[in-house]
């Protein structure tokens, strides 16, 4: 009979608590265990002397304030636009490399840096110009600067949203063209207007808190953002499509991930009220940028104003750009000196940090950690991770992600099992397929609080050898509506639960129901009347799109009752080939989840 204990996570080990410290010293070696076949290589540092001064490689311009930081701490060369061979060749006398978004920090770089190069300084939030695998296997942390040009990209937010209401861009060109055209550009006036931001994090809060001032009602799509926290500025959250179907005007906040890329298109476009004006100062590929030209011409939106394109600059003829009911800047949102000057000392102190072995809360890529713990918890990293995917993939638009338990059933002792990894991959997994943060065992925790979410661990102590690590993890998350009711278990929680088998994780329950599915690739659940006949049609019709299906598993409660069927495909299924799903009459509910 298994007995249960539940606690808050505690890091008992303070070898790697994100307030420890790891011996990134002057020297080092890395070396990787040899692994199987395709298999990520393991990171081992081997610490040396603290005894010479570390040198930094400034490659693009940095702030005063931050320079200094760096010159009472290590010796620093500032060298600006370097070519790609004079980067390798500078490398390998560098302990730490500080770059803006010009610089490209490959493999080559890391590969040339000869296990010197400790640290790279992304002065900014993306680090779409750094590899961080290769980052990762040559055991060198990669840091950013997220927080210093909040209220510079807010209030550039607020800029554009006015110019746009009120013609700005478009009076002054006409002004110094020689024209005194005040009928043509008569404007909109933003007090009582309803603002939808979309992407309620620290930016998209930020403009809810000016356009409140300006007397706007703000509205707020965030399927992370605590209601606490919105209620304490006068904004409600509502569901996604109730925010782009009520507001006057759109302002974007939200990451550039696959959930989010061209999330504005000619399908949410025709859902939004006619004359909807939008602002995007967040990434430019939220938007479908023809999609967006189209809802211009047609009048469904009035007027846009860009800071942020899809490709950057963008091209000299983009009908976008040239459009006339368009604002456009180019990428602006950061370029205060403030803001320059606080992404300067913020990036300083975490390298800086970092180099004196402290882990920042602003890393960006995996931690080093103990090799034979990797090794034996590789799979449960894994389905932990993809649980965690899984489980936030079936939260309805619209319900806040507060509260998440997970479970860990083992015949271990709690102190020779150490769960941090598996709790840091739940989280990661949780909050990466609608963020651009990247999540990892250093900034697991401390991403998790900036969200409001709070997560506790269970362990249930079952009999039996203590050899297998763990027999099963379970992930629930409460106080949500869920896109798929039978995910919804007897207590009112999404619940989803796995298992490794022969080294692959699978999933084993979702909600009340039993299943046996590998989580690879893609997964599509159908709640069914349990009937002969249904795996049949349902593999036809994939079958005849071109779907290739790797998997199907049936759980039911009783013959003839209800049953839920999980189907793992390769490719994702075109609208019309799950709607053609749906119009089964046996099928009650579906949903498609990549992993």
């Amino acid at each position: 009979m298994a007995s249960a204990t539940s606690q808050t996570l505690r890091i008992p080990s303070p070898s790697l608590s994100l307030s420890s410290k790891l011996p990134l010293s002057s020297a080092f070696s890395v070396s990787f265990r040899p692994q199987r076949r395709n298999a990520r290589p393991l990171v081992v540092v081997v610490s040396a002397s603290l005894d010479a001064k570390p040198t930094v490689l400034v490659a693009e311009k940095l702030g005063e304030a931050g320079l200094k930081l760096l010159k009472d701490f290590a010796n620093v060369d500032c060298s600006y636009n370097l070519s790609p061979e004079e980067l390798c060749t500078k490398i390998s006398l560098c302990d730490a490399l500080i770059v803006r978004s010009g610089t490209k920090v490959t493999r080559e770089v890391f590969e040339s840096s000869a296990g010197r190069l400790k640290v790279v300084g992304r002065a900014g939030v993306g680090i779409d110009n750094v590899d961080l695998a290769a980052a990762t296997e040559h055991g060198c942390l990669v840091v950013n600067a997220p927080t210093a040009n909040t209220v510079a990209a807010a209030e550039h937010g607020i800029a554009l949203l006015a110019a746009m209401a009120r013609n700005v861009a478009q009076a002054d060109a006409s002004v110094k063209a020689g024209k005194w055209q005040r009928n043509k550009y008569v404007g909109v006036s933003l007090v009582g207007k309803t603002l939808a931001v979309l992407g309620f994090g620290k930016v998209g809060s930020e403009v809810a808190r000016r356009a409140k001032g300006l007397g706007m009602n703000v509205i707020a799509h965030d399927p992370y953002a605590p209601a606490d926290r919105a209620r304490a500025i006068g904004v409600e959250l509502v569901s996604f499509d109730e925010a782009i179907a009520t507001a006057d005007f759109i302002s974007l906040h939200m990451p550039l991930t696959p959930a989010t890329s061209k999330i504005l298109n000619d399908e949410t476009f025709a859902k939004m009220k006619k004359g909807v004006r939008i602002v995007n100062v967040a990434r430019g590929g939220v938007i479908d940028e023809d999609a967006l030209v189209r809802a211009l011409d047609s009048g469904i939106v009035a007027q846009a104003a860009l800071d942020v394109f899809t490709e950057e600059p963008p091209p000299k003829d983009s009908k976008l750009v040239l459009h006339e009911q368009v604002t456009a800047t180019p990428h602006l949102g950061a370029s205060t000196m403030e803001a320059q000057e606080g992404v300067a000392i913020e990036i300083a102190e975490a390298v800086v940090g970092a180099l004196r072995g402290e882990l920042a809360a602003t890393a960006v890529n995996a931690p080093m950690v103990p090799s034979e713990v990797l090794t034996e918890l590789k799979p449960f990293v894994d389905l932990a991770e993809k649980l965690g995917r899984l489980a936030v993939q079936l939260v309805a638009g619209g319900s806040g992600v507060k509260t998440v338990k997970v479970t860990y059933a083992s015949a271990r002792a709690p102190d020779d099992l150490d769960t941090r990894v598996l709790r840091a991959m739940i989280t990661k997994g949780l909050i990466e397929p609608i963020s651009s943060v990247f999540v990892n065992l250093v900034n697991a925790d401390f991403t998790a609080k900036q969200r409001g979410l709070r997560i506790t661990e269970e362990r249930v102590l079952l009999d039996g050898s203590p050899e297998n690590p763990l027999e099963f993890i379970q992930v629930q998350i409460a106080n949500v509506e869920s896109r798929f009711a039978s995910a919804i278990s007897d207590s009112g929680e999404i619940k989803v639960e796995g298992r490794v088998k022969d080294g692959i994780p699978h999933l084993t329950k979702v909600g009340s129901f039993e299943v046996d599915v590998s989580l690879e690739g893609s997964i599509l659940f159908c709640r069914q009347v349990d009937q002969p006949g249904m795996i049949g049609q349902v593999g036809s019709i994939l079958g005849e799109e071109n779907v290739n299906v790797s998997f199907m598993s049936v759980g039911r409660i009783a013959p003839r009752k209800q049953a839920v069927m999980a189907i793992g495909v390769d490719e994702q299924p075109k609208k019309e080939t799950l709607k053609r799903i749906g119009e089964i009459p046996a099928i009650e509910e579906f949903v498609f989840l990549k992993l």
